[in-house]
């Protein structure tokens, strides 16, 4: 074989291999779906817009019309990541949350408080389907709706966030 072909064989393999190791470009994509991270168990729509490749916004609302379960809860959400994989991306975040919860008292009350989560997570993509992020989260979360409760929290991709991205 020639140098040349020898060359082209070398650099089409390797673009060939670039392809595959690229992580998922999400610079200025707008992100639209669910999660079911706040307190009153609500599950709200989600949209997370990736700013910079280290900095992503994020906003969620939901709300339940029942007279007995129902409330609402309405929050943002700052992301910080802090590198990339092809095909994930490991963050930090940190929720801030409005929350009103239906009948919390005996006499049938409702009651509004807050929460506030402090969490480390990831959003992953699959081969083919780069548009389609699922996320896990763990930390710790503050909430008052009655009484002031910190506890640990793990939320897996159902729980934490599946966004489709435009």
């Amino acid at each position: 074989m020639s140098v040349n072909k020898y060359f082209f064989l070398i650099l089409s393999s390797l673009m060939m291999l670039s392809a595959t190791c690229l992580s998922t470009e999400k610079d200025g994509r707008l992100g639209l779906g669910t999660t079911n991270q706040l307190a009153t168990d609500l599950p709200a729509i989600s949209l997370k817009l990736q700013k910079s490749p280290s900095l992503a916004v994020g906003a969620l609302f939901g709300f339940d019309t029942n007279e007995n379960t129902g409330g609402w809860g309405t929050g943002l959400k700052i992301y910080r990541n802090f590198f990339d994989e092809p095909q994930l991306t490991f963050y930090g975040s940190l929720l801030a949350a409005l929350l009103n919860k239906k009948k919390v008292t005996s006499s049938g009350d409702s009651k509004t408080g807050f929460q506030l989560d402090l969490t480390m997570g990831s959003e992953f993509h699959f081969t083919g389907l780069e548009s389609l992020g699922f996320s896990f989260e763990f930390g710790l979360s503050f909430e008052k709706i009655t009484d002031f409760v910190v506890k640990t929290v793990g939320h897996n991709f159902f729980t934490a966030g599946i966004h489709f991205y435009f």
